[in-house]
């Protein structure tokens, strides 16, 4: 096993607070870093491309330039849209140390693997690269991020047995999701004996904020819906950190203190998660993790995320809010109506969303 914790919380800094200039807040954020840190929890989760750039800098002014090097275990990202030829990834990988201010990672992935992007890394001998750097001593331990079925799962790790972690999606309503199969590829890494990080615990945020029905559920039982799906993941055999995107300090108090002890759910609890999840899927919302990977490449620069977030929140609890605050947020940006259809947002997609015909949808529902 690479890596053996007592508290199994992981700081995902994918999003943190932000200034009204999209930077981030580095005095609330160190705040959090070190409220965080003072709780006993260590590990942090970034990529290149997060928050635009912003993330990796973010944390050598909150976290590196501020703790010992031993005080923390900092994973980074081989991303996918910053290389495109094998000369290019190592310039790319010391650019990383740079802008977190270390001298070498405790954990590199090759990031968002899925069948497309498998054969761009393939290509560009993306993993041999890694792997040298990692004998060279500039990381300690290497692992993929993963948005795919079981099937290719199965065949990167047989053809790199050096893959030590994966990080998957996993939570309780993507958990028999026949589109994500969440279920299947946690067993393929429990197949191959790979220890799990888990991303998307409360699927961006969407687990927590529920419709009445399904509040109503949960609340019955006396917890927090970010409990229950914190839960749900650390639950798991194999699984060995549970990432949260924490955005603000209310999150790190309440995450931390549920870490504290995380007991496995009741058989009462996974009953209610059962019903939560049928009452989702009755209400056709849009398997966005605002991940923002899809807003990079949009040639018009529509806010797919905030828009997808406004559909499902009239999905799932209807009034007027949501269409009040569509309008909103599109007086001065692009609309769903501005898409022309490229499809470039697709490409990328975690999720592999039908983006161009949900933004189709979101318009016809708004506009």
């Amino acid at each position: 096993m690479p890596f053996e914790v007592k508290k199994r919380l992981g700081f995902g800094c994918m999003r943190l607070p932000l200034l009204e200039d999209k930077r981030v807040d580095l005095e609330k954020f160190s705040a959090m870093v070190d409220a965080f840190m003072a709780a006993g929890y260590n590990y942090f989760d970034t990529a290149h491309g997060y928050l635009d750039g912003e993330s990796e800098p973010a944390l050598r002014a909150a976290l590196t330039s501020r703790y010992p090097r031993e005080a923390y275990v900092l994973t980074n990202k081989l991303s996918t849209y910053h290389f495109e030829r094998e000369e290019e990834i190592r310039p790319l990988f010391f650019s990383q140390l740079a802008a977190t201010g270390v001298d070498h990672f405790d954990f590199y992935l090759m990031h968002a693997q899925d069948r497309t992007l498998y054969k761009k890394y393939r290509a560009a001998h993306a993993y041999e690269t890694a792997l040298a750097l990692q004998r060279e001593g500039y990381f300690r331990h290497f692992g993929i991020s993963y948005h795919d079925g079981p099937e290719l799962l199965r065949e990167i790790l047989t053809a790199y047995p050096e893959i030590e972690v994966v990080q998957i999606q996993l939570n309780y309503a993507d958990y028999e999701d026949k589109a994500i199969r969440s279920r299947e590829v946690y067993e393929v890494c429990r197949e191959f004996g790979k220890d799990v990080i888990v991303m998307e615990p409360v699927k961006g945020g969407s687990l927590v904020k529920l419709p009445k029905e399904a509040m109503a559920v949960l609340s019955a039982l006396g917890g927090t819906p970010a409990s229950y799906a914190l839960r749900f993941a650390a639950g798991l055999p194999g699984v060995r950190m549970v990432l949260s995107g924490m955005g603000d300090m209310a999150m790190v108090k309440e995450n931390t203190a549920l870490f504290e002890d995380p007991a496995p759910l009741t058989e009462a609890e996974r009953e209610a998660l059962s019903r939560v999840v049928e009452i989702l899927r009755s209400r056709g919302t849009i398997a966005c993790t605002a991940c923002r990977y899809c807003t990079a490449g949009c040639p018009r620069g529509i806010d797919i995320p905030t828009l997808f977030a406004c559909y499902n929140s009239k999905k799932m609890h209807g009034g007027w809010t949501p269409k009040y605050y569509y309008r909103i947020k599109t007086a001065d940006s692009p609309k769903a109506s501005d898409c022309i259809g490229c499809g470039a947002c697709e490409g990328v997609c975690p999720q592999h969303l039908p983006i161009r015909a949900l933004l189709s949808e979101v318009a016809a529902l708004f506009e």
